[in-house]
């Protein structure tokens, strides 16, 4: 077996530990990581600590400094419009499969289970937010393409961050609850056209409130959007 496959295992839950403290703002921009602080905090080699290090890397959620080391990057507007295009495209082709072929009951099942939690935190974000992905990958799964979420959720870091930092305040949960329901009710009837609406406003809503929380948070997000994107 290769290094790589020995230490997958380890790699494998310290990057998912650490991409959460990062999405949950524990661990905040600008916080120096260390491989060796790293590895004695999980009890591991260096090695799959820096594996770790090298996949938060290329989700743009640490930056590594020249003789300095890796540190927590801020939030980049510009990485969460990419990160929210490439997510609603996914999510578009899931909807409208869905609202074609159908969903089963144990899919509809599973997405309302995922809003009645969405309630029941709705002052909570870190709940919330499990809450709400629950939903959107109860969908993603339903659609029976292998591993899709998986590769939304590799994509989503930053809007994770932006999504985080917005709740419950900025955003209203109430409103993002509408939301979700209006998805699952047509893509219940076969509402094709509806799907596809109701998700375009769902992931539109980051975009109401980015730059007013990049104005509020400078320590934490960077306004790198081009000229003229609202």
């Amino acid at each position: 077996m290769s290094d790589i496959g020995e230490h997958l295992p380890a790699t494998r839950s310290i990057y998912a530990k650490l991409r959460h403290e990062i999405v949950t703002l524990r661990l905040r921009p600008g916080t120096r990581l260390s491989e060796n602080d790293i590895a004695a905090r999980f009890g591991t080699s260096r090695a799959p600590a820096r594996e770790a290090l090298i996949r938060l890397n290329e989700e743009g959620l640490i930056a590594v400094q020249p003789q300095r080391g890796s540190f927590v990057t801020r939030i980049s507007l510009a990485a969460m419009e990419r990160a929210r295009f490439v997510r609603e495209a996914l999510e578009l082709a899931v909807v409208r499969q869905l609202a074609t072929q159908g969903l089963s009951p144990e899919a509809v099942a599973e997405a309302r289970a995922a809003i009645t939690l969405q309630r029941a935190s709705s002052e909570d974000a870190e709940d919330f937010t499990r809450a709400d992905d629950a939903f959107h990958r109860a969908l993603a799964d339903a659609s029976a393409v292998p591993l899709l979420w998986s590769v939304i959720e590799r994509e989503k870091a930053q809007f994770d961050r932006i999504r985080f930092l917005s709740l419950p305040r900025v955003t209203p949960v109430a409103t993002l609850i509408r939301q979700h329901e209006a998805i699952l009710d047509a893509v219940i009837d076969k509402n094709v056209t509806g799907a596809e609406q109701a998700l375009r406003t769902h992931m539109s809503e980051v975009l109401k409130i980015s730059r007013r929380l990049a104005a509020a948070n400078p320590d934490l997000i960077v306004d790198d959007l081009p000229t003229g994107v609202p």
